[in-house]
C-alpha cells in the first residue's frame, strides 16, 4: 500500500512538472511566434513562470533575436533535476547524466508539439464557431499557430471553404513525436512517462 501511495505520489509531482514545463515552452513559442506580449494571457504565462526564468536571464542575457534561451534552459534544467530527484525516490539510483539531458530535451520537444497540437484543435474549432473572435485566448492561439500555418497555406492553398493545411500540420506533429520525440527517448533509457509522453 505504502509503495502505491508513493508511486502515486511521484506520477502526481511529474504531473505537475509537466504541466509547468507546458507554460514554459507557451512562453517560448509566443516569444518566438511574436504573439502579442500585452495579451492577459501572455502576462499571465509570464508572471507564472518568471521565478524560474529570471536566473537564468542573467547568465543568458535577453532574447536573442525571436529565441528565448533562458526559458529554454530554465525548462531543461527543471525536468533534468525531476528525472534524476524521481528516479532517485523510487529507488533506481542515480541514471547517467547523458540520459538525464537526452530525456530533457525530449520532453523540451514533447511539450512544444503538444502545444502545437491543442492550438491547431483550437483553432480549427474557432475558425468554425466563431471565425472572428476577439477573445484574447482566440487572438493568442491564431498568433502562435500562424507561424507554421502560413508556409503551409502557401504549398497548400486552400479547396473553396476548405483549408487542408491543419491536416498537413497534425501529420507532420505525429510523424516528429514518433520518430524525433520517440528516438530521443529510447535513446534517453528512461521511461516515456517520465518525459511527458
Amino acid at each position: 500500500m505504502g509503495s502505491q501511495l508513493g508511486s502515486a505520489g511521484l506520477l502526481l509531482v511529474n504531473t505537475l512538472i509537466n504541466i509547468y514545463l507546458f507554460l514554459l515552452m507557451l512562453r517560448f513559442l509566443l516569444q518566438a511566434s511574436r504573439a502579442d506580449y500585452y495579451n492577459p494571457i501572455s502576462q499571465s504565462v509570464v508572471k507564472i513562470t518568471q521565478p524560474v526564468v529570471r536566473p537564468f536571464q542573467g547568465f543568458l542575457g535577453p532574447v536573442m533575436n525571436r529565441f528565448d534561451l533562458a526559458t529554454l534552459a530554465a525548462g531543461f534544467v527543471i525536468k533534468a533535476v525531476s528525472i534524476i530527484v524521481i528516479l532517485q525516490v523510487a529507488g533506481f539510483g542515480m541514471p547517467p547524466l547523458a540520459g538525464v539531458a537526452i530525456g530533457s530535451v525530449a520532453a523540451l520537444a514533447n511539450a512544444i508539439l503538444k502545444i502545437y497540437f491543442f492550438a491547431l484543435i483550437v483553432m480549427i474549432i474557432l475558425s468554425w464557431v466563431a471565425p472572428n473572435a476577439s477573445h484574447p485566448g482566440a487572438l493568442l492561439v491564431m498568433q502562435l499557430v500562424e507561424p507554421i500555418m502560413a508556409p503551409l497555406r502557401k504549398v497548400i492553398p486552400p479547396l473553396g471553404m476548405i483549408d487542408l493545411s491543419p491536416i498537413v500540420a497534425f501529420i507532420a506533429i505525429s510523424i516528429i513525436d514518433g520518430i524525433v520525440v520517440g528516438s530521443l527517448t529510447r535513446a534517453a533509457g528512461i521511461s516515456g512517462a517520465l518525459v511527458g509522453l
